[in-house]
């Protein structure tokens, strides 16, 4: 419907680009997915979707082939193309997860690239890792890991996590061992097992610690965006961390893949502090959990072009969604409208103030 075609989005998680020229082997090899060997990924969902949707931002007529594609974007350079690219992709704001890649822009490259507002999620994972490079003792990482998260969160807009595996065994009052913070001997029992195996870079993946660092996060008050069903993290567990996390005054974006998402819903209608981040079709997470619940979160990265597509496509999807409910008689125009207005951004916009 016309609303949703027309809504201006918030990108409640994103990445950086890559800031460089790049060839036709370099540039494919950023698409997702993998080719079957003697074919491209450009004939590829999103292969056409870029071919649809990019090259008019460039100055080329839309589906032109690939290999004119990048030569007009070699020829206005890296940083004339990622402008247009970013600033024609209909995205208002951005909420940009900096523990990707070294490599990729940071905030304020990418603000000055698209031209709007850009807020920066802190992932917990690096920041511990920098830390434990720095710390020359047990005693001295623990302490240097919780004032480097309460550090960063000041003027950040948030943290983001990843999954750290299956739930832990039950404790004694029935819970499983993901129920609360893990205990100062746990705790420093973990970081000796981790500390003393690692090398210099690796990052946190012992569970106990990985709780650990995620109760600081949660201890700033500050939203936490953490992937659902990553490493093997499923709903069992991920419900024990969200159940024992409200009422504590910190909201909670659960990032699912494609399998979780209907679980991913089901938690953010059960508990109050519970949002879910999408970056495809909504339409079965609008069935199952309040509206006011679901933010658009592309998840895209690397190529400005993954930005364009991933918003280009979401909008779509957003207006079939609501057009449906509109066109049953289920909603409202106005009621679709409405529906549309939240999911695109008005959401993202009151859990990531922008000023």
């Amino acid at each position: 419907m016309a609303g949703a075609a027309q809504a201006h989005l918030v990108d409640a998680h994103c990445h950086g680009v890559y800031p460089g020229d790049l060839g036709l082997g370099s540039f494919e090899a950023r698409l997702p997915g993998a080719a079957a060997p003697g074919t491209t990924l450009f004939d590829s969902p999103t292969g056409f979707a870029l071919r649809r949707w990019c090259p008019p931002l460039l100055g080329l007529e839309a589906h032109c082939p690939p290999a004119r594609y990048l030569a007009r974007r070699r020829e206005l350079g890296a940083y004339e193309a990622t402008r247009r690219l970013l600033r024609g992709a209909g995205i208002a704001a951005y909420v940009l997860d900096t523990g990707e890649c070294a490599e990729l822009t940071s905030p304020k490259d990418l603000a000055a690239a698209a031209g709007v507002p850009v807020r920066e999620t802190v992932r917990l994972e690096p920041l511990a890792q920098q830390v434990a490079d720095t710390s020359g003792s047990v005693g001295a990482f623990l302490a240097n890991l919780a004032e480097a998260v309460h550090g960063a969160a000041v003027g950040a807009a948030g943290f983001s996590c990843c999954g750290d595996g299956p739930a832990g065994p039950a404790g004694p009052d029935g819970g499983g061992a993901d129920a609360g913070p893990p205990g100062p001997a746990e705790v420093r029992q973990a970081a000796v097992a981790w500390l003393s195996a690692r090398t210099v870079g690796a990052r946190p993946d012992h569970p106990v610690l990985l709780r650990h660092i995620r109760w600081h996060a949660v201890a700033t008050g500050l939203p936490l965006l953490m992937r659902y069903g990553a490493g093997g993290r499923g709903p069992s567990a991920a419900g024990q961390f969200l159940r024992a996390t409200a009422g504590l005054g910190t909201e909670v974006v659960l990032l699912p893949g494609g399998p979780h998402e209907a679980a991913a819903a089901d938690l953010a209608a059960e508990l109050p502090h519970v949002y879910v981040g999408i970056g495809r079709d909504p339409a079965a997470v609008l069935g199952r959990t309040p509206f006011g619940k679901v933010l658009y979160a592309s998840g895209a990265g690397g190529l400005p072009e993954l930005a364009v597509t991933a918003a280009k496509g979401f909008l779509a999807e957003l207006g079939r969604a609501v057009a449906v409910r509109v066109a049953s008689g289920e909603w409202s125009a106005a009621d679709g409208c409405h529906v549309a207005s939240l999911v695109a951004a008005g959401n993202a916009r009151r859990l990531f103030p922008f000023g």
